[in-house]
């Protein structure tokens, strides 16, 4: 019984992906139709046709798939024509994302993204990107305009859009600046309170509680109480799932993550590297400080033979199954009226990932 529910449950995800893969050729003919026709502006408007093509749809699209599902135990008889604006507001989350990877990869300079080169590293692309990143953000709002203007929820909606694009840049500036560009490396400010905050802000408010928020809103959920026990839940799996890209940056296969992890390289404040300063000798936190944040195969080898002396592998498993445990014993003991199902669905995606 358990295994047929199980595939049935992947039966859904997939029709629901393809349901949502099927409007993004719409979305990209309503947000380059006009500038296409434009003599003046369409050599522009044929750039952006493939900067969307190239950095949106490739993705795991966990995010945008997550307002469909949620809306959906949110409103259970819903409309044809109120499911298909949670599936643009879905794209908008993907255009979000797509906004932050391609200035995230030059801040970073990544390699990969998604299996391909980043969209700066493109043949003839370069620094362009950065404004390419400014016409992702802004396509979010026309999309939010066209489809849901009339709606009562349109303004929670852009409150709830630009108020997360704040939160995630400052949590990209907190991440940043740790490590000044210029200043000198010190991995002692490297401990768990600024990583949790670095991830709370850069990854969790976007990725978990952006969505779900978006369906509670569409649904006619706007009680503070409410919202704010949804958050506290999604902030919490937030934190699990950055601490899986970072485990998945230094051990993942770059065949199946879609990139070449570089957290090493790039100096990144990461659960990693925190949790091995905590249980490390004074030698060993020595040789972090002299061979972290070099781009240097042999220094980032010397990284990882220190994880594995300590056992990150193995500490990062246990935390994998207490975190699991936690967000798990949140969602039962849930005491508003939100279908527990929203959070089981979220959790079980994230749970024991590979990418």
């Amino acid at each position: 019984m358990e295994s047929c529910n199980t595939e049935s449950k992947k039966m859904k995800v997939s029709t629901e992906l393809s349901e949502f893969d099927a409007i993004f050729e719409e979305l990209v003919e309503n947000l380059t139709k006009e500038g296409l026709q434009d003599k003046e502006i369409k050599d522009a408007f044929t750039w952006f046709k493939e900067v969307l093509i190239y950095n949106v749809p490739h993705g795991k699209k966990n995010r945008g798939i997550s307002v469909v599902t949620s809306f959906k135990h949110l409103v259970p008889d819903a409309s044809e024509d109120d499911i298909k604006i949670a599936r643009v507001m879905g794209w908008c989350v993907e255009l979000l994302q797509g906004f932050f990877l391609v200035a995230d990869d030059i801040m970073d300079n990544s390699l990969t993204r998604r299996g391909q080169p980043c969209w700066y590293k493109k043949e003839g692309v370069g620094m362009i990107a950065i404004n390419d990143s400014y016409f992702l953000e802004s396509c979010i709002y026309k999309l939010i305009k066209r489809y849901a203007a009339s709606k009562p929820y349109y303004v929670h909606l852009l409150e709830l859009f630009l108020e997360t694009t704040l939160q995630t840049v400052i949590g990209q500036c907190m991440d940043l600046i740790t490590v000044p560009v210029e200043g000198k490396l010190d991995l002692y400010k490297f401990d768990m309170e600024r990583y949790s905050s670095i991830v709370k802000w850069k990854t969790a408010f976007y990725s978990f509680y952006l969505p779900v928020a978006i369906a509670m809103y569409m649904s006619g959920i706007t009680d503070e109480v409410v919202l704010a026990k949804a958050k506290e839940i999604l902030l919490e799996m937030g934190h699990f799932f950055q601490v899986q890209d970072d485990y998945l940056d230094c051990y993942g296969d770059p065949e199946v993550i879609g990139k070449i992890g570089t957290d090493i390289q790039d100096c990144k404040c990461g659960w990693l590297v925190v949790r091995a300063l905590e249980v490390a000798s004074e030698e060993q936190k020595d040789k972090l400080k002299e061979c972290y944040g070099k781009w240097d195969d042999e220094a980032v080898q010397k990284v990882k033979n220190i994880y594995k002396e300590l056992k990150v592998e193995s500490l990062y498993l246990q935390f994998e199954e207490e975190s699991y445990t936690k967000i798990t014993q949140m969602i039962n003991t849930l005491d508003v009226k939100l279908p527990k199902s929203i959070f089981h669905d979220f959790v079980n995606k994230i749970y024991k990932r590979q990418k």
